[in-house]
């Protein structure tokens, strides 16, 4: 969950636009998120029930085309949102349950898979993602749609440090596993204590020095040679399944 001073993806930076049937429902489902106003064609308007007292405008599809960046599949509609408010660390590491698992991501700037990663997030229980403020997308259209509604259900908190955060999370008691492709051991013998935060750099530099000094362990996940390594939204994906059966 984002700054309100985050967001981009069309229209005003601190009221960013929404496109897609799911994101749009999640995001009128959210008693949490402010949603201002809506363009819809007639058909997708009958799908998604707004309130009745939101401003609804009737376009075709060529209109929200426009609304939209380039060929972004938009589904017939497109919300005007205002930003989550902040989610602090530490109200998340207190609200955690026995048996946790947290996501870290160290520089992942992409929205598409920040998105898929929120999904993922949500289909195997996380209790949320850490990010730095500075090195993550802000809300905004793509990340939405890519997330699938995972946005408005899974807490994000934005850190200023993520080396300070990983010592905090460490302190309510999880055990930190960086996952680096030339690690010594595979994440299942890693995998263990009952809270556990799985770590995880950028495509390509991966994680940087100081956050791989603030893990207690380094995994690998056991792919075969056919492939150098696995996109940082998929590694995350299996990585949250590995950790929820453990």
């Amino acid at each position: 969950m984002a700054r309100k001073n985050k967001g981009k993806g069309g229209g005003n930076p601190n009221r960013p636009r929404f496109w897609g049937k799911h994101a749009v429902a999640a995001a009128l489902d959210n008693p949490d998120r402010t949603v201002f106003k809506a363009w819809s064609t007639r058909e997708a308007a009958e799908f998604m029930n707004f309130p009745k007292e939101m401003p609804v405008v009737l376009a075709d599809v060529a209109d929200l085309g426009r609304m939209v960046p380039g060929d972004t599949p938009h589904q017939g509609v497109v919300v005007e949102v205002e930003p989550l408010e902040d989610i602090w660390l530490a109200d998340l590491l207190a609200g955690a349950p026995e048996r946790a698992v947290l996501l870290v991501l160290d520089q992942v700037t992409d929205p598409h898979n920040v998105g898929a990663i929120l999904r993922s997030a949500a289909a195997f229980g996380a209790i949320g993602i850490v990010t730095q403020d500075r090195h993550a997308p802000p809300e905004g259209g793509a990340l939405a749609k890519a997330a699938s509604g995972a946005l408005e259900r899974v807490p994000w908190a934005r850190v200023v440090n993520l080396a300070r955060a990983l010592e905090e999370i460490a302190e309510a008691g999880f055990w930190r596993i960086g996952l680096a492709g030339e690690a010594p051991m595979e994440l299942k013998e890693a995998l263990g204590p009952p809270r556990i935060a799985l770590v995880l750099g950028a495509e390509g530099p991966g994680m940087r020095h100081n956050v791989r000094e603030h893990t207690d362990a380094l995994a690998r996940l056991p792919i075969s040679d056919a492939v150098e390594s696995l996109n940082v939204s998929n590694a995350a994906a299996v990585a949250l399944y590995a950790a929820s059966v453990a």
